[in-house]
């Protein structure tokens, strides 16, 4: 399968592939709940009654080229269908990310993170999952990365082995691992993994 696919960075002419790949997953975040300024109960309200302000964010992010729209994606050759996706963006761009207890004044963050950036939202057509996506889409960030500058990439996956599928949307340790990142917060079920670059 993996001969079939492109790996590249998003583009703006990629914005309505990608909101499609939400939506034929039914996942109704359109990669916004990071950049969603309420609390999780109105995130809930969002996702239950007004889940197209999502998906019109999303396009109009990816198609004006914000920072919090950054990332690569994997193409189908034949149909031009975006499969999966990995979200990368300037550390800057996700405090809510990094705003969240388990990761609030870790002495491991830089306290000014230019060049940092971050690997987010990792999201694989359901139809291909298991199908090994995640290295090549991990590869193509981190060639990204290199590009736009950045001095290393930061990784907060979820590290329990008892954790569910949906718990896996920010990766898994060993891909990134696997990839290089060193653990440079060692809590093993939040870990914070970085590949200097």
């Amino acid at each position: 399968m993996a001969s079939t696919l492109t790996f590249a960075p998003l583009e703006p002419r990629h914005a309505e592939a990608l909101a499609a790949l939400f939506d034929r997953s039914a996942h109704h975040c359109y990669c916004r709940y990071l950049h969603f300024p309420g609390d999780k109960y109105a995130w809930q309200d969002r996702l239950a009654n007004s889940p197209e302000r999502s998906r019109a964010e999303l396009i109009a992010a990816v198609q004006r080229q914000s920072p919090e729209a950054r990332g690569v994606v994997a193409i189908e050759a034949a149909t031009e269908r975006v499969v999966g996706w990995l979200k990368l963006s300037p550390a800057q761009a996700l405090n809510k990310l990094y705003d969240q207890r388990l990761y609030r004044r870790l002495p491991c963050f830089d306290r000014a993170p230019e060049g940092v950036f971050t690997l987010g939202c990792f999201f694989i057509d359901p139809e291909l999952r298991g199908r090994g996506l995640t290295k090549p889409l991990l590869k193509a960030a981190i060639e990204l990365g290199r590009e736009l500058g950045a001095r290393s990439l930061e990784a907060l996956p979820r590290g329990a082995s008892d954790a569910s599928d949906a718990e896996y949307w920010l990766g898994r340790s060993s891909t990134f691992l696997a990839a290089g990142f060193q653990v440079v917060h060692d809590f093993a079920p939040y870990p914070v993994l970085r590949l200097q670059l």
